[in-house]
């Protein structure tokens, strides 16, 4: 991960970057509960799960580029394929690829995981 960002921004950039992870998901994730609940005759049930899963990876910052990758791809795959307004889904499908390129911020669990640590040696004793 340290390798696809040089810094998990903090500060004002962070917060929003947090935001965006929370709309994302909680707007992917509902849909595919609703889909779920309802039982969609045009999409696999598979995808509806991975699609929740991949909205739960996205609201803890988890694996942000594969799942926004993912959730990029079945969003765009939503807005050709599903009736109705495609805007919603291409909106959805742009916020998915910018949070693959900015990256999940401060407040994640991948910047935790493989965030800058800071390194202190001790003397040691005689």
């Amino acid at each position: 991960m340290r390798s696809l960002y040089s810094t998990f921004a903090r500060g004002w950039p962070g917060v929003a970057l947090l935001f965006m992870r929370l709309v994302v998901a909680v707007a992917l994730a509902t849909h595919a509960i609703v889909r779920l609940l309802r039982g969609s005759p045009t999409e696999p049930a598979a995808l509806l799960w991975l699609s929740l899963v991949a909205g739960v990876f996205l609201l803890l910052g988890l694996w942000t580029p594969i799942a926004g990758a993912f959730m990029a791809i079945v969003a765009l795959w939503r807005a050709s394929s599903q009736p109705g307004d495609p805007w919603t889904y291409v909106l959805l499908a742009t916020l998915c690829a910018a949070l693959v390129f900015l990256g999940p911020g401060a407040w994640s669990i991948d910047a935790y995981l493989f965030g800058w640590k800071r390194i202190e040696f001790r003397e040691k004793q005689r």
